[in-house]
């Protein structure tokens, strides 16, 4: 979940679980903000995703194994110690990760939900700039399709690693 507002001297910003917002400053640098908890899931539960990707795809022990690290993420949702998501609880909002920023220092603002974001972060196409300046040339319908192409070139996510062969991916990018 990405928020932002912006008054004639500020921007504001709430980025809530796995979505990202970029803030591309004035000098042209570009600053994800990001909830970190989903990154620093206990070690027992990394592990059990490692142990799943370790595993033969389509094997009945990596289902097994899949169901298991999906119940203990699921243990973790909106609870201390985990991640929040305001889809299951519209209250956790209040511990989004918020900040505000001056407006003139802000060049534009792009929204991305975590399908979006693997372009950057599962299939490492480019860096969080490179992100921007497609989407700001050739607009946020261009960055789906090539995740889309990533998604397709390895749908079972055996050179890139991921929880889901296809997600969600939506991008909202802005000038202030």
């Amino acid at each position: 979940m990405v928020a932002a507002r912006w008054s004639e001297d500020t921007v504001e910003y709430l980025v809530l679980s796995d979505s990202v917002l970029l803030l591309e400053r004035a000098d042209g640098s570009v600053h994800p903000v990001r909830d970190p908890r989903l990154d620093e899931l206990p070690p027992a539960v990394r592990e059990r995703r490692a142990a799943v990707r370790a595993l033969p795809h389509g094997s009945a022990e990596r289902a097994a194994a899949a169901r298991e690290y999906t119940r203990a993420v699921e243990a973790l949702r909106n609870a201390e110690g985990g991640f929040f998501t305001a889809a299951a609880d519209p209250a956790v909002a209040a511990r989004a990760v918020t900040g505000r920023t001056p407006r003139s220092g802000i060049r534009s603002l792009t929204a991305l939900t975590d399908g979006a974001g693997r372009w950057v972060e599962v299939f490492r196409e480019g860096t969080w700039a490179d992100c921007v300046g497609l989407v700001a040339k050739q607009g946020p319908q261009a960055l789906i399709d090539e995740v889309r192409a990533a998604e397709a070139a390895d749908p079972d996510g055996t050179v890139h690693p991921r929880g889901k062969g296809r997600d969600d991916a939506a991008v909202i990018f802005v000038v202030p």
